[in-house]
């Protein structure tokens, strides 16, 4: 994980290296020959002051053209042609402080917007500079150095106080783990002897011992970081729309220059309007705003793949969630065994929790480690195989076995044991039933309660702007009706495969923005099929994290809330931003254009519009 970061890393900084040096070269070059040609003039030379602003602004012109030229060719129409355009008539037209003045403005603001979106994506780089890049081995007795990638499943590892877990894996002893850097939780939590530890914690306690269960790479915090890295890449769609207004402004900028020199015969005045008519609003405000939402969700446990998903979670209207593991703490707990003639309880519980060792279904884990609290002796299936969200099928001591749902194990059945287990499932419960060879053997009773807070959690969302809240559930429709009757959901659908909540998915489109939450492999296409996808903590199923857009890194709701009002809140700073600063630099180029801002006093002006504008984005990291 760390050599593919380190070699992403070498790849890229000599591009970012020469655009830094580019960015610190402009703005000495323009701020050197504007005091020059000050001085100059203030000693009365005006000839010499007019040749070192010149002077000061052909490096930032040339800089800024070689950049117009390389977006250009990657097929990017920026607005930076018009500050291109402003420096290049300044200087035509003998106006040479003004040019001046915007090359500094220009290059100043450049870097004023990297200043911004760096602050704005403090916490997003905060995860990837925690990256380790070694770990402690035991090896033969003895302890060695290895880079993370050397770890392998089953190594053991020593995990010093303050080392930063490399690798998911399972505590030998106990440890003390701050995760406050994955899922915003403030206080410390405890791991005792045999439980999971997630890669990217921090050990703030005592050292202790940590067997490796995945690689490095495959790790949690591994996808955690290239999901980061995903984010910090993608762009909002509110970004691209600037990018597509772009030729547009320029084109309503060079017709009202081109007209007010037409009109006044002076083409000072166009100058003046080309000056004034910055694109920062519009290049600027907008990423900054977005970025700054993007950060604060890192902060709250919420990870945000990128700024069109943030802008998609500002205006969702329509919530489809999963139950298990969602709405519920997905850690059932058997209540109730019913055995068939012929079988007893613990035989129906080892061989249903030996085929569920295949899935990572919420209920398959817990049957598996109710086995294991009973000290059953569990087999590994011949010719497993998992239906996702139903159930899972294979062969144990050459005996063909299916446990999972009714709608997974009813094909399985003969008619008479189909009305049987019908017959014995009571109104309301949770059920796995386990059917060998033909015969349904017995049925596990089992329990899983809602999460604390989340008919608050649902209701917050509502006053939020989600108008309509829809269970979308493989369990049987009594169950679900009884598990959420308190909630106050607009609709129930039940007995769902993933086919069916693609289709549900797609019904709820069709009146409006439908974001979908779930946790398990079975979610995964309706994640994919909605217009956004959250996926519900990430020490669950890869598959549902990799097809979400959103991933909760805690394993609750009500970091999505939090994240939901950023993101409205973000959504609407930007909107502000770009209205508020266009409008005003509207204004200026009408004001010039009729005569009443010289270039000087106009490039001064567009300045102040821009700070106040990257200001204004800014306050998307502040709550409010």
């Amino acid at each position: 994980m760390a050599e593919a970061r380190d070699g992403r890393k070498a790849a890229a900084p000599n591009g970012a290296l020469v655009r830094r040096l580019a960015r610190v070269g402009a703005i000495v070059c323009a701020l050197t020959g504007l005091a020059f040609g000050l001085l100059a003039w203030g000693i009365g030379r005006p000839d010499i002051a007019d040749l070192a602003w010149t002077a000061g602004v052909i490096p930032v012109l040339v800089i800024l053209v070689g950049e117009i030229v390389v977006s250009l060719r990657q097929g990017n129409f920026g607005l930076d042609i018009v500050a291109a355009l402003a420096m290049l008539a300044a200087l035509l037209v003998g106006e040479t402080l003004a040019a001046a003045v915007v090359a500094l403005m220009y290059a100043g603001g450049q870097a004023l917007e990297a200043f911004a979106e760096g602050r704005a994506g403090r916490e997003m780089t905060a995860l990837l500079d925690r990256v380790p890049k070694h770990a402690t081995r035991y090896r033969d007795g003895a302890l060695e150095t290895v880079p993370i990638a050397a770890i392998a499943p089953g190594d053991r590892l020593l995990i010093h106080l303050g080392d930063v877990l490399p690798v998911d894996g399972t505590v030998s002893g106990a440890a003390l783990l701050d995760q406050s850097a994955l899922t915003g939780e403030s206080l410390p939590v405890a791991r005792s002897d045999g439980e999971a530890a997630m890669s990217g914690a921090s050990n703030v306690g005592a050292a202790f011992d940590l067997v490796a269960g995945e690689s490095a790479a495959r790790s949690t915090y591994a996808g955690i970081v290239r999901m980061v890295e995903e984010a910090a890449r993608a762009k909002a769609p509110m970004a691209r729309l600037a990018d597509r207004y772009a030729l547009g402004f320029m084109a309503v900028t060079i017709a009202l220059s081109l007209g007010a020199w037409w009109l006044s015969g002076d083409a000072v005045r166009a100058v003046a309007v080309l000056v004034v008519a910055t694109p920062c609003p519009l290049i600027l405000a907008v990423p900054v705003a977005i970025v700054a939402g993007m950060s604060r969700a890192a902060g709250r446990g919420v990870l945000v793949k990128g700024g069109g998903a943030l802008e998609t979670l500002g205006r969702i209207d329509t919530l489809v969630v999963d139950k298990t593991g969602t709405l519920t703490h997905g850690v059932a707990t058997v209540t109730r065994i019913v055995a068939s003639k012929g079988w007893n309880e613990a035989e129906i519980l080892r061989l249903a929790a030996s085929l569920d060792q295949l899935s990572q279904h919420a209920i398959a884990r817990a049957l598996v480690a109710e086995a294991h609290r009973r000290d059953l002796a569990l087999v590994m299936p011949q010719d497993g195989r998992e239906v996702a969200g139903e159930g899972v099928e294979g062969t144990i001591d050459g005996r063909a076995m299916r446990v999972g749902g009714r709608h997974h194990v009813a094909s399985a059945l003969a008619p008479e044991g189909l009305a049987a287990l019908d017959a014995a499932v009571p109104a309301g419960a949770l059920i796995v039933a386990l059917v060998v060879e033909g015969r349904l053997a017995g049925l596990i009773l089992m329990q899983d309660g809602l999460r604390d807070g989340v008919g608050a959690t649902l209701a917050r969302m509502r006053a939020l702007g989600v108008g309509r809240i829809v269970l979308a559930t493989g369990d049987r429709r009594d169950v679900a009706l009884a598990v959420t009757a308190d909630l106050g959901l607009d609709a129930v659908a039940a007995d769902l495969v993933p086919q069916d909540k693609i289709a549900l998915v797609g019904r709820e489109k069709a009146g409006g923005s439908v974001m979908m939450v779930g946790d398990g492999v079975n979610d995964a296409p309706a994640l994919v099929a909605a217009d956004l996808g959250v996926a519900m903590g990430v020490e669950g199923a890869a598959a549902s994290a990799e097809a979400a857009d959103i991933i909760l890194l805690r394993d609750d709701l009500d970091g999505l809330a939090d994240a939901m009002a950023i993101a409205r809140r973000s959504r609407r700073i930007a909107l502000q931003s770009v209205v508020v600063g266009l409008g005003l630099s509207g204004l200026g180029m009408l004001a010039a254009a009729a005569g009443y801002l010289p270039p000087v006093q106009g490039a001064l002006l567009q300045e102040v519009i821009d700070v106040a504008v990257i200001l204004n984005a800014l306050r998307a990291l502040r709550p409010g």
